[in-house]
């Protein structure tokens, strides 16, 4: 037999790896939102992420897949607690920063149709997975902390 010719590369071996934020932003007066994105692919409600490119650290991926999901720029604060989990059967490891959204504008596409800010109550309600729940809960520990300690405005 000749040898099998096409332009598909073979899946690096070893976890998925992808990054993103749990997105905020100060509503009219002190109210805090939440960015959540709608995934038509899956249904699905969660924060902006997705894998990292060849040669592109964590921290980068995360920005780069807040901008492409929400077309915001955003400022990240602290890293948040890394998910791993099975998708597809393959292990995924997604590294998380609590991040203020600054500028920009949303443009639905392919990957995300639609965004919406909502309080930490409602966003909580509306996120499909337990997971992302989790990692609004810590990020909201994690500017409570922040305000306390005098480092957010």
């Amino acid at each position: 037999m000749g040898a099998v010719t096409g332009t598909a590369r073979p899946e690096p071996a070893g976890p998925v790896r992808a990054a993103g934020c749990v997105l905020w932003r100060r509503a009219d007066g002190a109210a805090r939102e939440f960015c959540l994105v709608h995934r038509p692919k899956y249904d699905d409600w969660s924060h902006p992420k997705g894998k990292l490119k060849p040669g592109e650290d964590y921290l980068g991926a995360a920005l780069r897949e807040v901008a492409e999901e929400t077309g915001r720029a955003c400022r990240p604060d602290r890293p948040l607690p890394t998910v791993r989990y099975l998708a597809r059967g393959r292990p995924k490891v997604v590294a998380y920063w609590v991040a203020e959204a600054l500028s920009g504008t949303f443009e639905s596409g392919d990957e995300v149709d639609e965004i919406r800010w909502l309080p930490a109550a409602r966003a909580g309600e509306l996120l499909t997975e337990y997971r992302d729940r989790m990692l609004l809960e810590a990020a909201v520990r994690e500017l409570s902390a922040l305000e306390r300690g005098g480092f957010l405005a």
